[in-house]
């Protein structure tokens, strides 16, 4: 049956007739078909009959073609006329939302627009003229997208135009899509699209709590027959403060992180992470959090009553009553033997084989009652008198009762058949009656546990010799292949959100579920809403063990692939990935596990006294048949990450209370299981994960590493074969390798090109890189030739034995026999003087030096500019610093680009002054 239209919070429309909704067409019905006129009747009876028939026909034709001028006409004149703003100014927390809605977006079936500072959020809904085929799937669709303009920026890719949802875009459509679905009656089956943008950012107020709030509310304004408003907020914690919205600068000291969402009278969904926060500590977020959302669905109801349209309860088709009846009779001890089967498949199989047998009985061969198989009877009346018939005969059943011969004649019953679509609606609700029924009154799950009751747990570490760390953890048919890879800043993800302000994650794990995992065909690609969704609960439950970055400079990616799935496998990636962690020798601050609870309420149904029963490491036909997923992962102390869906109308705190101290109990009872880890985590670094060393240097001597457009740090890494060379503005380098060799060659190149030459440094075997007619220049180290700006003046003089200043020969300038002389005691680099004056390493040069300086005009420089031909005998020789007396020693470089040596002229004597070499 077709329920009656009412208006939400108004009254029933005064016609006598279901009145047209908005500008949706209503088809109204006629007589039913069935009507008959039976042979017997007269003539002049049937004539009537029809014409009564057309006539009523002929009228509801003319009402109706009224009826839909007139709301025509009404449409237009709405058209025309200038939209009419409806706004209502909603307390939460410490400030106050702006809803507003009927100017932006008429033309869908509800949209409003919410204002918290300058931040923006639109969003509409509309539904399908049509309805699709039943299923028992509301047909709901939620698109949300942060557009970059909104923060005056734009992509940074190739393409500046936004394209498919980002990973955050889909977590904040599934936290609008959770509490909205269970609020959608069964039967309807319009197809009902939200879609949600971000116009406006300040960057100081979030926009995913209020796109939840925002999509309750127009669904609410809309056709769609909800059957409750939802609003959503978030929660953080702030020393022992909790705040209702808080803004971004504040939850950078939050240790909470709760998005909770609602109706008036109970919680539809929450979804966060936090610190090891203890349950009570989120028990009463929970509350605060409800208080505030109860405060806007009671001023939503008052803007809805004014502005609301009329819901769409006409267009609700349920299957008929007695077709639940029919399938228990159908099913009924199969049924149960089958629900009985505790593994997973052959139960599967067997309940399909059963629905093929229902749908079979039901829809071909048609259903007869049991009461009317056999002794069926009808009376038939006959109407052959004769006046001789005057005694009463009784013979065979028959009686005699006057003029009327009643004859109990066998009736053959009428099969019942039914549609397809109702049939597998309703066997699905039977068997979910079933198995709570089984759980409430034998006390017995489908695998024959306890309430309470865990799977079986196996855990094993170092399957993959070759990853860093790998885990497997198995708990009963929940299967998860943990694997974790090591590496530095270029493997870290990327991040081009709105809101994010960090542009990439040193941690990050990505949840895979293939359709093998549950012995199934089915499509492999990008990863779904489901998948990411999963990955990002079983990421922020390992978020808060992971060292800081500074303890453990690596970039963390997890991979954790669902090889078997009974339920719970986003929980068995929390707990294969903790594994998998402490196996690659990542040092964790504590193990984590996480568990998924079941909830079956309204007990008294099946057996009960009515109190809810809280079902602990739910399966998946629990999960399906339950009334809550709630997952929970922490440590014994603590809670780092949750989420809760709902399939009922909601849950109240107590109930939630009991599932949480029940799902710490489970969490302990795991982490003792990962104790017993066979073979255990190796708890060290990998032979095949790379090296990487951190190096602090002065900021002010990073551009030396990084040399003139990345030439200098991109010459490093080719000559020592490193990965990668990574610098930051407050002086810290890394420096990534595979092999030590190669790491401790960099390490020396960056040290000698960052040192800071004091007085009396000496250094060995240098190579001279050039003759100018004013000095030679001289590599003190590989790479060293220059510093910030200024030259350092070496001496060679220093390093030789003492002469007599006065003696006429201690100034004189090296001859061409001598130049070999010159080359050997260059290589042997004096000591260096600093100016104290001009803050830069230098050494004064003497009024004698300056006059043996010949002048640029002389021709002794134009010939020193030439090419020499015997300079290609210099040999280069590599640096050999030596400081308090310690010579280290440095492996010879290879420089596929080094420089040319300067040819030494022989009529180029002036290259040398006093002994002196001059370097860069």
């Amino acid at each position: 049956m077709l329920a009656n239209p009412v208006l939400l919070g108004g009254t029933v429309p005064p016609l006598s007739i279901p009145p047209l909704f908005s500008l949706r067409k209503r088809t109204l019905s006629l007589p039913s078909s069935s009507h008959r006129i039976l042979p017997s009747e007269s003539g002049e009876r049937s004539r009537r009959s029809s014409f009564c028939l057309h006539s009523f026909c002929a009228r509801r034709t003319q009402l109706r073609v009224s009826m839909e001028s007139e709301v025509t006409e009404n449409a237009e004149e709405e058209s025309t006329s200038a939209p009419q703003k409806h706004s209502v100014r909603i307390p939460v927390g410490d400030r106050h939302i702006l809803v507003e809605t009927g100017h932006i977006g008429r033309q869908a079936s509800g949209s409003v627009t919410i204002t918290d500072g300058e931040t923006i959020v639109y969003t509409s809904v509309c539904l399908a003229d049509v309805p699709s085929e039943p299923s028992d799937f509301f047909p709901l669709s939620v698109f949300y997208q942060e557009r970059l303009s909104a923060a005056g920026r734009t992509s940074g890719g190739f393409f500046k135009r936004e394209g498919r949802a980002k990973d955050h875009e889909v977590l904040i459509c599934r936290l609008i899509d959770r509490p909205l679905r269970p609020t959608m009656p069964k039967g309807f089956y319009h197809e009902t699209q939200i879609l949600s943008w971000v116009y406006s950012y300040d960057g100081i107020h979030s926009p995913d709590c209020l796109a939840v709030t925002a999509a309750g509310i127009a669904v609410a304004l809309s056709e769609v027959p909800n059957t409750k408003i939802v609003a959503g907020v978030r929660i953080g914690l702030i020393g022992d403060k909790f705040i209702v919205n808080p803004t971004t600068k504040e939850m950078e000291s939050s240790e909470l992180d709760l998005m909770l969402a609602g109706t008036d009278s109970a919680i539809m969904m929450i979804e966060g992470f936090c610190n090891f926060l203890a349950e009570e500590k989120l028990l009463q977020a929970m509350e605060i959090g409800h208080a505030a959302v109860r405060e806007i669905c009671r001023e939503v109801e008052t803007l809805v009553k004014k502005c609301g349209k009329l819901k769409m309860v006409d267009a609700i088709k349920l299957p008929p009553d007695e077709l639940y009846r029919h399938v228990e009779d159908i099913s009924g001890y199969e049924l149960v033997e089958a629900l009985q089967i505790s593994r997973k498949i052959p139960r599967r199989k067997a309940l399909s084989v059963l629905e093929e047998k229902v749908i079979r009985i039901l829809t071909e061969n048609g259903y007869i009652a049991k009461d009317l198989v056999s002794g069926t009877t009808e009376p038939v009346i006959d109407d052959c008198h004769s006046e001789d018939d005057d005694e009463e005969i009784v013979s065979d059943g028959e009686v005699d009762e006057g003029d009327v011969h009643i004859k109990p004649i066998p009736r053959k019953p009428i099969p019942l058949l039914f549609s397809e679509v109702d049939v597998k609606l309703v066997f699905k609700e039977v068997t979910s009656k079933f198995l709570r029924k089984r759980i409430v009154e034998g006390g017995k799950r489908s695998d024959s546990r306890i309430p309470s009751e865990i799977r079986s747990i196996s855990t094993q570490c170092g399957l993959l010799p070759r990853a860093h760390g790998s885990a497997l953890f198995t708990r009963g048919e929940t299967q998860s292949l943990a694997v974790v890879t090591l590496g530095d800043k270029q493997m870290a993800q990327r991040i081009d959100n709105l809101v994010d302000t960090e542009d990439a994650k040193r941690f990050y794990l990505q949840y895979s579920f293939p359709p093998s995992s549950v012995g199934e065909v089915g499509r492999i690609g990008a990863p779904n809403r489901r998948e990411i969704g999963h990955g990002m609960l079983a990421e922020r439950a390992l978020g808060p063990i992971l060292p800081s970055e500074e303890d453990f400079p690596y970039t963390i990616r997890v991979e954790s692939t669902i090889t078997e799935s009974n339920g719970s496998s986003s929980m068995a990636s929390v707990c294969g990935g903790c594994l998998a962690l402490l196996d690659a020798g990542v040092p964790l601050k504590s193990s984590v596990a996480g568990i998924a609870m079941g909830l079956v309420l309204e007990t008294e149904e099946f057996g009960g006294d009515g109190t809810p029963l809280i079902l602990s490491d739910i399966s998946g036909s629990e999960d399906a048949s339950g009334d809550m997923d709630l997952k929970v992962a922490g440590n014994e102390n603590g809670i780092t990450a949750f989420q809760m869906d709902i399939k009922t109308a909601g849950i109240t705190l107590p109930v939630l209370e009991k599932a949480l101290f029940q799902a710490k109990d489970g969490r302990r009872h795991v982490l003792r299981e990962m104790l017993k880890c066979l073979p255990p985590p190796s708890k060290k670094i990998s032979k095949y994960a790379p090296l990487i060393h951190v190096m602090k240097v002065k900021p002010e001597k990073i551009h030396l590493i990084i040399g003139s457009g990345g030439k200098k740090v991109k010459n490093i890494i080719e000559e020592t074969g490193v990965e990668g060379i990574e610098t930051q503005d407050n002086g810290i380098v890394k420096i990534t390798a595979r092999d030590s060799s190669s790491l401790e060659k960099s390490k020396a190149i960056i040290a000698n090109l960052t040192m800071v030459p004091t007085v009396g440094d000496i250094f060995r075997d240098c190579e001279i890189k050039s003759i100018a007619p004013y000095g030679v220049f001289v590599e003190i180290a590989p790479g060293r030739e220059v510093n910030e700006k200024g030259q350092l003046r070496l001496s060679r003089r220093a390093l030789l034995p003492e002469s007599n200043p006065d003696s006429p020969t201690s100034h004189k300038q090296t001859s061409l026999g001598e130049k070999d002389d010159f080359v050997n005691a260059a290589s042997k680099i004096a000591s260096i003087k600093v100016d104290p004056t001009e803050q830069k390493y230098v050494l004064p040069v003497n009024n004698t030096m300056e006059n043996k300086i010949p002048s640029k005009k002389s021709a002794f420089a134009r010939k020193a500019t030439s090419v020499p031909a015997k300079a290609e005998e210099i040999i280069r020789k590599l640096v050999r610093p030596v400081r308090d007396g310690l010579v280290v020693n440095k492996e010879k470089q290879s420089k596929s680009n080094a420089k040319v040596v300067s040819r030494v002229s022989s009529r180029d004597e002036s290259n040398l002054v006093d002994d002196e070499a001059k370097i860069r």
